[in-house]
């Protein structure tokens, strides 16, 4: 957690540094895809805020109305920022660029704008550069998209994301705005709006589908599920792991469920004897798993 709390705070620096010049360079040159850029500076800096909201609130200890404890906390509150990229960034983006394209105005003298994007552009790319340095942490030698489907911490990978969004967005706001300012073709200024828009919205469709999936309770992976079973059945009591049910509650919180045949002769005290070595055992060799429920078929 402490190094997805550094990706997103140099990532909440770069955009509040940059978020404000945008919309004061865009509405002194008259540039729909500065003013875009904007949008998606400020956009990205509430998306911070909250993704830090959802880091503290999923550290809340258990209650009598939550008795798992609050880490999905967490995936709600990324399933919200991949609304607000789709809606605030994206929806708004497009619009932007349909309205300048519609009603195209020659853009003032740019270099305020190209002095404005080249600032953002190393901002953002440092922000990308820590984001992925940290996430590279976590990803234990798998591809790169595989260690994102197999993540259970949204956060890691977010701000990853929302970075290289930015990175590639004012790549296509830089080149668009100067063939448009020197052909003198104002639409494609609009054009440039549309196509971070696009970027936005293809990027906020990932991260909704994945915030989603870790909402509606990821189970851990088959290999950890085979190594619990053979732990289980180590116990002298234990004739069989019949089912093995799971979810997350949050990165660093498993909530298992076991389903166990035992020995016949067993009477009730040594049962429950059993289950507390077995619930000793797995919690011992599985750090994450935090609740043990064994249940005697």
């Amino acid at each position: 957690m402490a190094n997805n709390r550094k990706s997103i705070y140099s990532a909440l620096a770069a955009n509040l540094l940059i978020a404000l010049t945008k919309f004061i360079a865009g509405a002194f040159t008259n540039s729909s895809s500065m003013i875009s850029e904007g949008i998606h500076s400020t956009v990205d800096t509430t998306n911070q805020l909250l993704l830090l909201y959802g880091l503290k609130r999923s550290k809340k200890p258990a209650d009598e109305y939550h008795p798992f404890g609050y880490g999905k906390e967490l995936y709600f509150w990324s399933f919200v920022v991949s609304i607000l990229i789709f809606g605030l960034g994206g929806a708004l983006s497009i619009y932007q660029g349909i309205l300048h394209i519609l009603e195209p105005e020659v853009m003032k003298d740019p270099f305020w704008n190209y002095i404005v994007l080249v600032l953002s552009l190393i901002f953002e790319g440092t922000s990308l550069h820590i984001a992925v340095k940290e996430f590279n942490k976590t990803r234990n030698g798998l591809k790169w998209w595989d260690a994102i489907i197999k993540s259970k911490d949204p956060a890691s990978f977010l701000v990853v994301f929302e970075d290289g969004a930015a990175v590639a967005g004012l790549i296509v706001v830089m080149v668009l705005m100067g063939i448009s300012h020197t052909f003198q073709i104002p639409e494609l200024d609009g054009l440039a709006s549309i196509i971070v828009g696009l970027i936005l919205v293809f990027v906020s469709f990932i991260l909704a589908r994945e915030s989603r999936s870790l909402l509606m309770g990821e189970g851990i992976a088959p290999e950890t599920r085979e190594k619990i079973a053979k732990l289980a059945e180590k116990d002298v009591a234990v004739v069989r792991t019949k089912n093995i049910l799971s979810t997350y509650q949050s990165p660093e919180e498993v909530v298992l469920m076991l389903i166990i045949d035992f020995e016949d002769h067993l009477d009730t005290e040594d049962i429950t004897e059993a289950i507390k070595r077995i619930r000793e055992n797995i919690k011992r060799e599985f750090p994450l798993v935090h609740f043990v429920i064994i249940q005697p078929e």
